[in-house]
């Protein structure tokens, strides 16, 4: 498996550095790729939490602020996430889904999860994300 490229401008410096890409984007949907490699491993060798902690977060954050073309870009601040680590593996690619559950005016709640190579489950995640004002 090759690395991905970004159909979607994922517009964070740290996870373009990282190699995360944003394939898939739709309103209250989002996904992401990220190739394995030694850099992201712990001393075991296996993928390190805070990684699928990055991808877990991120996808689900991106997940709540889809806007269409021409709209507006949307933001968000994580309030709250909760993470599972369920498995571990070895692999190629790295793939994260974040789906949101319930949307409000200023909050979002959505849930997130990782798979390796698409059939191994690696971490699940909820989370509670609160719509920004930040400007670049």
């Amino acid at each position: 498996m090759g690395a991905c490229v970004s159909v979607y401008p994922i517009n964070n410096p740290f996870l373009e550095w990282m190699g995360i890409t944003l394939s898939d984007w739709s309103e209250g949907y989002a996904q992401m790729h990220l190739p394995m490699g030694t850099n992201l491993g712990n001393r075991t060798g296996r993928v390190q939490g805070g990684v699928l902690c990055t991808l877990l977060d991120s996808v689900a954050g991106y997940s709540g602020i889809y806007s269409a073309p021409g709209d507006p870009e949307l933001k968000a601040l994580t309030l709250s996430l909760t993470t599972n680590f369920i498995g571990a593996g070895d692999g190629e690619m790295l793939k994260a889904r974040g789906f949101v559950e319930k949307k409000g005016r200023n909050i979002f709640f959505a849930r997130s999860e990782v798979w390796l190579d698409d059939d191994l489950l690696l971490a699940t995640a909820v989370g509670t994300f609160k719509y920004s004002l930040v400007k670049k």
